[in-house]
């Protein structure tokens, strides 16, 4: 049986529960949720990320309220206060968003439907990972999550770059699972690593590659002069869900495909 009244404060449980054909669960989104394109039809819009509108939510009765990470522990702990059970997961990598699927689906009573669905985004990964694999040479790739400050990109990123083909230029950094510490000190150290590609993904706002092109230094990074400069959507990349795992990672497979085919 599982909650009946959910409500999602975050993109991926909704997309998640749409997947696998619980939305008729779901009485309130987040204001950010773009996929799948009929919930900001169907629910109503009640968060933010880090804000959420709490009485607008308790009209609505949830028996379930969830979220993701540190970030949205204030509204989680409103929730709480007024009786809301609240599951606040915090994954942080491929694995852990696969996890994901499969938690989410026995939390409603669809394990089985669940785990058919996480096992086909992990074969969609192993084929990118196969077709990576035949790729002459491999890229590097500065992912960049927001500009001013400059930002690198989360573990999941960096991990779906390593899948598609590409060598993430700050590893190092991908490990910290606050913004706050993949802030770069230096922006000069991103023209030191020389990336081959760039990626893009401003959390809200338009990647500018002439933005990023004209930095002090920059038009020595290989991306810059070769202009390798390129917006993934956040909606597909910045959501440790679904998105991610498919038509994100498809996105930058797809960038790194063509590099490779002027770069044999």
């Amino acid at each position: 049986m599982g909650p009946q009244r959910i409500v999602c404060l975050t993109e991926e449980p909704t997309e998640t529960l749409y997947a696998l054909g619980e939305q008729d669960r779901i009485v309130g989104i987040s204001g950010f949720t773009v996929r799948p394109p009929q919930a900001r039809k169907e629910k109503p819009k009640v968060s933010a990320f880090t804000s959420a509108k709490i009485g607008e939510i308790l009209k609505l009765q949830p028996d379930l309220a969830i979220g993701f990470s540190d970030i949205q522990a204030d509204i989680a702990a409103e929730l709480v206060r007024h009786g809301v059970e609240v599951w606040i997961s915090n994954h942080r990598s491929v694995d852990g968003i696969v996890d994901y699927v499969r938690r989410l689906g026995a939390l409603v009573g669809a394990a089985e439907r669940a785990n058919a669905y996480a096992d086909t985004l992990q074969r969609g990964l192993d084929d990118v990972r196969a077709q990576a694999a035949r790729l002459p040479r491999r890229p590097t790739v500065y992912f960049e999550e927001w500009d001013e400050p400059q930002i690198t990109g989360i573990r999941w990123v960096s991990e779906l770059i390593g899948i598609a083909g590409g060598d993430d230029v700050f590893p190092e950094m991908a490990k910290e699972s606050l913004a706050k510490h993949r802030i770069l000190a230096d922006g000069s150290e991103v023209v030191r690593r020389a990336p081959d590609i760039i990626l893009g993904s401003w959390c809200g706002k338009k990647f500018r590659p002439d933005r990023v092109a004209a930095r002090p230094g920059w038009d020595a990074i290989p991306a810059v002069r070769d202009g390798e400069l390129h917006e993934i959507k956040s909606p597909l990349i910045l959501q440790p869900g679904p998105a991610a795992l498919t038509d994100g990672v498809q996105a930058i497979a797809a960038i790194i495909q063509r590099w490779a085919g002027r770069h044999r």
